[in-house]
């Protein structure tokens, strides 16, 4: 028996599956009982909150994927003290989060957004713009996709290095990766700072008005993580002020962002409707991707993307194995 929490949209393409199980597509409102006698459980809604209100019914649950990077939505102490095996859709987002984290980086130093309103305008302003070759960018956040987009702003000349649990030299992506303990005093060095780090205890609000206030004048801050990772009126503060240089904003604390932030009519604010990562035929790859686990899962094979529901992500000592 698998639940589907997917609200109207279902996931595309799921009759292998259906070959092989008994499938109960439900909204948030009917989760409550599709939980209830069901095997596994398919979070293809992985923005929904509806989980840990419905977990009383998980009464033979024994796996439970959802169809994101980040578990945050079901992270909750219920699942984390019970014996149901989580897994992520780690590894989807990863490339297309990198592009759109350099397309952001470009669209700054080549200030394309002021070209495009002076081309509505018939304006021709010559203008001098920004070299990215050289300049230092701190990845904060050193799974696939801080990696994927170390390897991608490396590949355009710029000097990348990391942040992350534990501080290692030599590192393939990254070259240096420091302590998360150690960020305030690497945050003056860096000319970007691009948040991808997974929504913990420890992560949540970390870039506050003592972060900005340390990071470099006129640096340009990225969000492609979690909007809880920043709290949104220092970030206001920083930019409203002129320390900041700009802000490249793809997630928010509040979302759908609520049209009186003042973050919509900020020059230096690029925003996007939580969208970095989504390519084009992204759901039917998330769809293969639980696939390949349920057809592991029936056969009593190891599951990819194993989630440390203590740690809150995918450990890398447990991709390397798999």
């Amino acid at each position: 028996m698998l639940a589907v929490l997917c609200g109207d949209a279902r996931p595309p393409d799921m009759r292998a599956i259906e070959a092989e199980a008994v499938v109960r597509y439900t909204d948030a409102a009917g989760l409550a009982d599709a939980l209830s006698g069901a095997d596994a459980f398919f979070v293809y809604d992985f923005l929904s909150t509806a989980v840990p209100g419905a977990w009383h019914a998980a009464d033979r649950l024994r796996w439970l994927h959802i169809a994101s990077a980040g578990v945050d939505p079901v992270l909750f102490p219920e699942l984390q003290e019970s014996d149901v095996v989580l897994t992520n859709s780690r590894g989807v987002f990863d490339g297309a989060i990198a592009e759109y984290v350099l397309g952001v980086v470009l669209a700054f130093a080549k200030d394309f957004v002021r070209s495009w309103e002076l081309q509505r305008q018939k304006h021709w302003k010559h203008r001098e713009s920004e070299r990215i070759s050289g300049r230092r960018v701190l990845v904060v956040g050193t799974g696939p996709i801080g990696r994927s987009i170390a390897r991608t702003l490396r590949a355009a000349g710029m000097s990348v290095a990391g942040v992350g649990r534990r501080p290692r030299d030599g590192d393939p992506d990254f070259g240096e990766v420091y302590s998360s303990s150690d960020l305030a005093h690497r945050l003056p060095e860096a000319d970007y700072v691009v948040a991808v780090a997974p929504l913990t205890e420890q992560t949540k609000g970390m870039f506050d008005a003592g972060a900005f206030a340390a990071m470099k004048p006129g640096a340009r801050f990225v969000n492609v993580g979690r909007g809880e990772l920043v709290v949104t009126p220092d970030l206001v503060d920083a930019l409203w002020d002129g320390h900041l240089g700009g802000a490249a904003l793809d997630v928010f604390d509040t979302e759908p962002l609520p049209p009186e932030s003042p973050l919509w009519t900020m020059e230096n604010v690029l925003i996007s409707p939580h969208m970095s990562g989504d390519f084009i035929g992204w759901r039917n790859t998330l769809v293969e991707v639980f696939a390949d686990n349920f057809r592991r899962w029936r056969a009593g094979e190891p599951l990819r993307n194993v989630v440390d529901k203590q740690l809150g992500y995918v450990p890398s000592e447990t991709l390397r194995q798999g």
